[in-house]
């Protein structure tokens, strides 16, 4: 990923918004804040037809040092490229870049009603170890 795919991501990560069950969050952060959020080395795009097609990142989960191996995985795939396999693609070179850099942990969170989010993480390899209430 580089800064000047930032405006595809954004709105690609805004459609996930707007679904209303792939995050907590209301708006998308200006590049800066995303990118100092996230960690450097997993940044991902995939593309179709010279568009951002879909996005995948890791962020760290707490900055102690015993979570360094830790991190949190998004993945995010445009409404028009759902169902295509990409979010498998891009999931499996997620898992590949975090082994090569050390992350020993991924961890996901989702809404429960996020079925093909659900669906994508088990088949490559991620179980639900808890579910949080009253959030």
């Amino acid at each position: 990923m580089r800064p000047s795919d930032w405006e595809q991501v954004r709105a690609i990560y805004l459609e996930g918004i707007a679904t209303g069950n792939a995050t907590f969050e209301t708006g998308a952060p200006p590049w800066e804040a995303w990118d100092s959020s996230h960690l450097p080395f997993a940044r991902l795009v995939a593309r179709f037809s010279d568009r951002v097609a879909g996005w995948a990142a890791l962020s760290p989960v707490s900055q102690r040092c015993v979570y360094g191996g830790v991190a949190e995985v998004s993945v995010y795939v445009s409404q028009a490229q759902r169902r295509a396999g990409i979010g498998r693609q891009l999931l499996s070179a997620l898992i590949s870049e975090s082994e090569r850099n050390g992350i020993w942990t991924l961890q996901a969170g989702m809404f429960p009603e996020n079925g093909r989010s659900l669906a994508l993480h088990q088949r490559l390899g991620f179980r639900e170890v808890g579910r949080r209430e009253r959030i």
